[in-house]
């Protein structure tokens, strides 16, 4: 907003004087708060800083210890500088103890060789200085009318963020006070640049106050919070020490994002959807950028030199509809993987999904995989003792690029222990089996139409004739072909249940004690059990 030294010196106005600098160059970038004139040796006491004192000189005594006091008040203020028209005190060159203690003190002195108008000096430097603070005004109340108008819309932090890097041209990131970052805007740098390092480089920034600049890392940092409750901090990345209007932005976007998240009421809201989104990449990515690897480890998962393990999460099923899957619940079996993953000491990105809850477990080239993992599943358990859920887990991968791959079996095996009944703490693809095999193929046309050709008759004949000849069969194939067990399961005479298994040959045109038929039906079965599960949890399901 003010002019420096130099920025004044080179008004046209100043340099028909020839202004020369005589001592203290390395206090040119000074800002100049206003232009002085001052004809009196004890000018000091009455400035406030940051003045640029000019005068002719006559009122100056001659002697060397009263000018050098003369300069040293001056500097004492915090005045910018000094500047002494050569005309009618001194007509050749200052005293060199002036010249020696502007020197010192690191107080621009200039010379002006010149008779110069001060007065058209003064209307000059200080018109441009109400001008700029004018200016200054009118970007404030523009940046405040901007971050009012996001706060009432519930603007996204994405969006917030986005104003911010647009209205200061500067890279904004929005971290947690533990330094992981939650949204960023490079504002068109390189975004891996930008965040590679992040928790590291954060946590050597720290400032005494709520808005400040750290010279140091070039960050111009604000802390977010509401109420009496700060959860995080908004960077702006800038080498230079930022304009005021910068910190007026960066405190009104940080007032914009506690509003949104008090009327979000989602304590957790952006910490997920910064894991969701890194963990939607991994999924579509089969080889992650440096960018994506970077935001991992900006989230405090560093993912390459890694054992990378794809966790599932899944509420228990009450009939054919996963149990309690609202999102408040949602988020309680987030966090509650997430204390889980503290307590093991494991970096974990986590985050919702439709059905329950994906995470990307993170251990070190040297940790015991099944340990870590059965200890996590154990914390999960025992948190959601009340509502009891599935936790299944990938392949144990070691490349970024597998990420993907390990996420997907993850969930594939959680779906199909849904249907076991099994009490396992922790479901393996060796744990699944064929039920497992079918759920990696559950997609695939020619199953459904293999499921159909087995299964089709005798379904059309239950709709015709009202008969149970599909559960009939469900509990031959689960007992094993055991026909008593079969018929109790049922709930059945032994001869009802026999009338029905004749019925079930003659209808498919098979002999059940055939194992390959059995085992034929039994695949059948399953595949749609699972192609009906499928379709009764799509329609209608959005992410959490």
């Amino acid at each position: 907003m003010y002019p420096t030294v130099a920025e004044v010196l080179a008004l046209p106005v100043l340099r028909q004087g020839r202004p020369h600098v005589v001592a203290g160059s390395a206090g040119l970038d000074a800002p100049v708060r206003w232009a002085h004139v001052a004809e009196v040796a004890d000018i000091a006491h009455l400035l406030r800083g940051g003045e640029l004192v000019l005068t002719t000189g006559v009122a100056l005594p001659d002697d060397g210890p009263a000018l050098a006091r003369y300069v040293a008040d001056l500097a004492g203020v915090g005045a910018a500088g000094l500047v002494i028209e050569l005309v009618r005190h001194w007509s050749d060159k200052l005293p060199t103890a002036l010249v020696e203690a502007a020197e010192e003190h690191g107080l621009p002195l200039v010379t002006l060789s010149r008779e110069t108008r001060y007065v058209s000096v003064t209307e000059a430097v200080n018109g441009q200085i109400v001008d700029a603070q004018v200016a200054e005004l009118r970007a404030a109340e523009r940046v405040h009318e901007t971050f009012t108008a996001l706060t009432v819309a519930g603007a996204e932090p994405g969006v917030v963020l986005g104003e911010v890097a647009r209205l200061t041209e500067q890279p904004v990131v929005l971290e947690t006070l533990s330094h992981e970052v939650l949204a960023y805007d490079a504002a068109g740098t390189d975004p891996a640049e930008l965040l590679t390092g992040w928790p590291s480089r954060s946590r050597v920034v720290q400032l005494g106050e709520r808005t400040g600049y750290h010279p140091g890392s070039g960050w111009l940092v604000t802390v977010v919070g509401a109420r009496g409750h700060d959860w995080g901090r908004l960077v702006v990345v800038c080498a230079d020490q930022p304009p005021h209007r910068h910190r007026v932005v960066a405190e009104r976007a940080a007032s914009a994002l506690a509003v949104h998240r008090l009327v979000a009421k989602d304590t957790d809201g952006l910490e997920r959807q910064a894991h969701r989104a890194v963990l939607a990449e991994l999924l579509a990515s089969p080889a992650p950028s440096a960018e994506l690897l970077a935001r991992a480890s900006a989230l405090a998962v560093p993912l390459p030199g890694r054992q990378l393990v794809g966790l599932a999460v899944r509420p228990r099923l009450t009939g054919t509809r996963p149990a309690l899957s609202t999102p408040p619940v949602l988020r309680e079996l987030a966090e509650a993987t997430v204390l889980a993953a503290r307590r093991a000491k494991v970096s974990a990105l986590v985050a919702t999904d439709e059905l329950g809850v994906r995470a990307l477990i993170a251990l070190s080239p040297e940790a015991n995989a099944d340990a870590v993992l059965h200890r996590l599943a154990t914390d999960v358990h025992e948190a959601r003792g009340s509502a009891p859920g599935v936790l299944a887990v990938g392949t144990t991968v070691s490349s970024p690029a597998e990420a993907g791959r390990t996420l997907l079996e993850a969930g594939q095996v959680a779906a199909a222990a849904l249907g076991t009944g099994s009490e396992r703490v922790l479901h393996r693809l060796s744990d699944v089996r064929l039920r497992g095999l079918l759920h990696l193929l559950a997609g695939d046309e020619r199953v459904t139409a293999f499921a159909q050709r087995e299964l089709g008759p005798l379904r059309q004949r239950d709709a015709t004739s009202g008969s149970r000849l599909v559960q009939a069969l469900r509990h031959y194939c689960e007992q094993g072909g055991n026909k008593s067990a079969a018929a109790a399961a049922a709930h059945t005479s032994r001869t009802a249940y026999y009338q029905q298994l004749a019925r079930i040959e003659q209808v498919l045109g098979v002999r059940l004690e055939d194992p390959e038929s059995m085992l034929s039906l039994y695949v059948a079965l399953l595949v749609d059990d699972l192609t009906r599960t499928s379709e009764e949890d799509s329609p209608g399901r959005a992410p959490q």
